[in-house]
């Protein structure tokens, strides 16, 4: 399960979950590549860890491509840089769903393809982890196109599992619950909002970036050689009450 001399390109590295991941990453020996639109998060970062940052905006196309075609090559690809936009369904518009495929679903497709095709171009199999989220089954309310683009995802993840399961690229997804990233501890300090959800998890605590982080690169490891097109759930049970 050593991730010692391993290359990993991580998504949305800046903050939250891919911040933890690329830092426990580098605890483990590989070399990471950090992507973030936002400039001062990598400077920070990079002195936390040694790595390649890169600033995209991964909502821009042809920035995504230019950028995912620099980051090659790289041994195993988290896409896990996401965005969101509240709006109740009725008011919710056709520009917000488009902005959050962009981020959430196309430029994951567009990183992925990338990878692929440099991978099996060098007769190499390999890992992706797809951060997708519970919103990709859960029907929350405000959330219609935050949880379209998730819900997205696991479904264009499972294709990929399936056409590049047979190049030796396992391709997974992680489904957290509510994580506390910085801007989630804000959103949930309130008990009386926080105490009703809590409530529906077992385990009785919110999600820790590192505790996603954690699963994010086990299923990149070769101690998950036979798990290919999941989504699994880190999410205190909340599945299962």
């Amino acid at each position: 399960m050593s991730l010692e001399g391993k290359t990993i390109l991580i998504t949305g590295a800046g903050k939250g979950i891919g911040r933890a991941t690329a830092i426990m990453a580098a605890e483990q020996g590989a070399e990471v590549i950090a992507f973030s639109r936002t400039r001062s998060d990598l400077d920070s970062l990079s002195e936390e860890i040694h790595c390649r940052p890169v600033v995209v905006d991964l909502a821009d196309v042809d920035a995504s491509l230019a950028a995912a075609k620099a980051g090659m090559p790289c041994d195993y690809l988290v896409n896990n840089a996401g965005t969101t936009i509240l709006e109740p369904f009725l008011d919710a518009s056709v520009e917000s769903l488009d902005a959050l495929l962009a981020v959430n679903t196309r430029a994951p497709m567009i990183l992925a393809q990338e990878y692929a095709r440099d991978r099996i171009g060098r007769g190499l199999g390999g890992a992706i982890v797809n951060v997708s989220s519970n919103a990709a089954w859960m029907g929350w309310a405000d959330h219609s196109s935050y949880c379209a683009s998730k819900g997205a995802l696991d479904a264009m993840s499972r294709v990929m599992a399936n056409e590049l399961g047979r190049h030796g690229i396992r391709v997974n997804c992680v489904n957290p619950a509510i994580t506390l990233t910085p801007m989630a501890v804000k959103a949930w300090s309130d008990p009386a909002k926080a105490d009703p959800m809590l409530r529906r998890m077992p385990l009785g605590r919110f999600v820790q970036p590192e505790e996603v982080a954690s699963a994010i690169l086990f299923l990149l490891s070769d101690g998950a050689a036979m798990i290919n097109g999941i989504a699994l759930p880190v999410d205190a049970g909340f599945a299962v009450n």
